[in-house]
């Protein structure tokens, strides 16, 4: 169900919001388990452009768990959020996404996801080796993108306004 932001002002662009997605180091996967009760866990990914994020996990555990109960999450990033005490507020930007995590089996997949994790936080070392070592006890997930909202705040959209003037 797409919703309109109700501060819509305060959108970002995709491209902007796309931009997060490739920058920032971590985020909060919400999921949730079989009795209907949420799960937010704060994990790393990388994010594809093609409309995926991914992410890798240990073979067992709540999150397993959770995907195989329902596939459907959110992914909650902040890519700014400088605190500005005096005007009692934060001038942040931020990106959400929902869609539907899945666990990747294809040895294809599997790479991919490894690779473009390693590549965007030990960029420029060889991870051949350190990817071979871990395969056996490592999973990889895969979100797809149904919506993304990027947002940030107001003071934010105003400053830049007064930039372009």
């Amino acid at each position: 169900m797409e919703r309109r932001m109700r501060r819509f002002r305060q959108l970002l662009s995709e491209d902007a919001a796309k931009e997060i997605l490739l920058t920032a180091t971590n985020g909060v996967l919400s999921l949730v388990d079989a009795d209907g009760s949420p799960y937010g866990v704060p994990v790393s990914f990388a994010y594809d452009e093609g409309g995926h994020i991914w992410f890798h996990s240990a073979v067992k555990g709540h999150k397993i768990d959770c995907i195989g109960a329902d596939s459907r999450c959110s992914f909650c990033v902040v890519g700014q959020d400088m605190i500005v005490p005096d005007e009692f507020t934060s001038y942040f930007r931020s990106v959400i996404v929902n869609g539907r995590v899945s666990i990747m089996s294809s040895q294809d997949e599997i790479m991919k996801g490894l690779l473009l994790l390693c590549e965007k936080y030990s960029p420029g070392i060889d991870s051949g080796s350190e990817i071979a070592k871990c395969l056996g006890h490592v999973t990889v997930l895969r979100l797809d993108i149904d919506e993304m909202t990027g947002k940030e705040a107001i003071e934010l959209v105003r400053q830049r306004k007064e930039a372009q003037q």
